[in-house]
């Protein structure tokens, strides 16, 4: 097997991005602190064309260096804006029309492979800070919380990786191909 090169992979330039039809999905990052995992969303974000990320409270915000180190240009390809805090986003995506989906260990939380996005409808996944997750008042103002199982000792996982364990599930039922 030879790996691709990178002209055979045909990837889209940021225009074409921009015109491109999108998931519709988009990620709220409820006071993320490192910038690193704000850079590693929009990557997973620009992969599987979300239609936007919404940064809150102390999430840090493009441009900035340690952003673009893990993004790698993402956060000019991806429509992102900034909101003074999550419930506000949330309050104006449920005005748009999204079911908004808090990524959360919660009582009564779904297990995020029993969760099966109805195509047609447009989602939010709203995922929190490294150590104290989503706000409670942000859960609270959710439609619902998905939750990924998880059988070690830790209790979580790392923000971005969540996220695109996550945003992936969402592409898996209303992007790629069934087999």
């Amino acid at each position: 097997m030879q790996k691709l090169r990178t002209i055979e992979m045909k990837r889209l330039t940021v225009d074409e991005y921009r015109q491109a039809p999108k998931l519709p999905l988009v990620v709220v990052l409820d006071d993320v602190r490192s910038m690193h995992n704000v850079g590693s969303v929009f990557r997973t974000a620009d992969t599987f064309r979300l239609e936007g990320v919404r940064l809150c409270g102390i999430t840090g915000r493009p441009p900035h260096a340690e952003i673009h180190k893990t993004a790698l240009g993402a956060e000019d390809s991806v429509e992102w804006s900034y909101w003074p805090s999550a419930l506000e986003a949330v309050e104006r995506l449920h005005s748009e029309g999204y079911t908004v989906m808090a990524l959360e260990q919660a009582h009564g939380s779904t297990a995020l492979q029993c969760f099966r996005p109805v195509a047609g409808h447009r989602y939010a996944l709203v995922v929190g800070n490294e150590v104290k997750g989503v706000g409670q008042a942000v859960v609270d103002a959710c439609d619902g919380c998905l939750e990924i199982p998880q059988l070690g000792t830790k209790h979580s996982l790392n923000v971005s990786v969540a996220t695109g364990i996550a945003v992936y599930e969402f592409a898996r039922w209303l992007l790629l191909p069934r087999q």
